[in-house]
């Protein structure tokens, strides 16, 4: 019963998928009909002759996991549970340890800890391998369940199993979950040049970042701000539509922000700024790391190729990609990648993420010896179109003759030090443009 109604249901999606054709080519729908019913058929031997009692939604949303499994890293499906919980991600509030993790050659490796999370708090830092989760290896374990298992309610231990280059050995991380408030956007000010850090691309991300710049020409005693830092260090992305909005707010109306491309490289989107709402052409710098990913590069991107900001820090994650959720009958949602987005020079960043004007490192030495996760070490990630830079070796180009300021040389985030010495300098981004919007083409 149960593998007609599947047969039926996937028979039925498929060909909704070909949208306006009259009908799907022929040999592909004889080629397809026949893989349907060996699914059907492996599902029937399954249910009628398997030693034990099957559960047919397992088995059913463990042969959905499998054919995405075949795709990019960031097509993926949720059962109820975890899609529940990826739209609590998007809220900003969350029980769990604070930590955002990927799988790098089956291992689980940290991207970023997010600031003033029980993880951060605990000394978890970018790169860190996660060997077990409470005592559970993670080796093959799916990045849903590790999750999964790293979320719940607040006041409850999670015990971390972690290794480290410098560490001998493994240690052990015992971190007590607490009620994840992500405030996404912080801000301070610095003689009159403003620092805003964006953590992530939340529901009301732009509205935050609204609010923070007039907090900061408050504090400057009403006045203009002489410059802005837009840190988007360890941003690890979020909402496509907060990531426009933002990029929006600094440029002139009518400009390119992104464009997206589907399948056979087909325009998908094309997003543009409106004139409203635009800050005043003061000098920016856009820090970026490694953990900025997707959405900060969106906006990393659009500043650059603008000629609105300079970029400093060291190159990008590399996502380069475009994904839809959609809301299942029973809860589930389905995670699909469906283009690839460019940024207004018409730049893909998939796998070579946003060169920086300024290369700087973490600290004034060099840059860091070990090579953090991007996307390019991600299985089965989309390759780039055309060739990009090795991030590795890439060398250090801070900008030059900066002079010693007050306010910014006591800092320890040399980043962020170099970057208010280049606005306090009174730099301007190469080619800065603050010109009108040309027309629509």
């Amino acid at each position: 019963m149960l593998s007609s109604m599947v047969r039926a249901v996937v028979v039925a999606v498929w060909l909704l998928g070909w949208g306006a054709q009259a009908a799907p080519p022929p040999g592909k729908a004889e080629y397809t009909y026949k893989q349907l019913e060996l699914f059907s058929r492996v599902l029937s031997y399954v249910q009628n002759n398997y030693v034990e009692a099957v559960d047919e939604q397992s088995l059913v949303h463990g042969a959905i996991k499998g054919m995405l499994d075949t795709l990019d890293p960031h097509t993926l499906f949720m059962p109820p549970d975890q899609f529940k919980e990826m739209k609590i991600d998007t809220s900003g509030e969350f029980g769990g340890l604070g930590i955002e993790i990927s799988k790098k050659n089956d291992a689980l490796v940290v991207v970023t800890p997010i600031d003033d999370t029980p993880a951060a708090r605990a000394g978890v830092k970018t790169g860190d391998q996660i060997l077990k989760i409470d005592d559970e290896s993670t080796r093959s374990m799916e990045l849903a369940r590790a999750i999964a298992k790293m979320r719940g309610p607040a006041g409850k231990k999670v015990l971390l199993t972690i290794m480290r280059d410098g560490f001998s050995q493994p240690r052990e991380f015992a971190i007590i979950r607490d009620h994840i408030r992500i405030a996404s956007v912080e801000s301070a000010i610095f003689g009159g040049i403003g620092h805003v850090k964006v953590k992530n691309f939340q529901e009301r991300t732009d509205l935050s970042l609204s609010k923070e710049l007039e907090r900061l020409r408050g504090l400057n005693g009403g006045k203009e701000l002489r410059g802005l830092v837009l840190d988007l260090r360890n941003n690890p992305g979020g909402l496509l539509d907060q990531a426009i909005a933002i990029s929006d707010r600094f440029l002139p109306g009518n400009l390119v922000v992104v464009s997206t491309r589907g399948r056979n490289g087909a325009l998908a989107t094309e997003e543009r700024s409106k004139d409203r709402d635009t800050e005043k052409p003061y000098p920016m710098v856009v820090l970026v790391n490694a953990g900025s990913a997707s959405a900060s590069e969106i906006v990393a991107g659009a500043l650059q190729d603008h000629r609105r900001a300079v970029v400093m820090g060291v190159p990008t994650f590399g996502k380069g990609s475009v994904q839809t959720v959609i809301e299942m009958e029973d809860g589930s949602g389905l995670k699909l990648t469906i283009a690839r987005y460019y940024t207004p020079s018409g730049r893909s960043i998939q796998e070579k993420g946003i060169l920086p004007d300024f290369v700087v490192g973490e600290s004034e030495a060099a840059l860091s010896k070990s090579e953090p996760v991007r996307e390019k070490d991600l299985k089965r990630h989309f390759k780039a179109e055309g060739e990009g830079p090795d991030p590795a070796a890439i060398k250090p180009t801070p900008p030059e003759n900066l002079r010693s300021w007050d306010l910014a040389d006591k800092l320890t985030d040399y980043q962020l030090k170099t970057a208010l010495l280049y606005l306090n300098a009174g730099a301007q981004p190469p080619g800065h443009n603050t010109a009108k919007a040309p027309k629509s083409e």
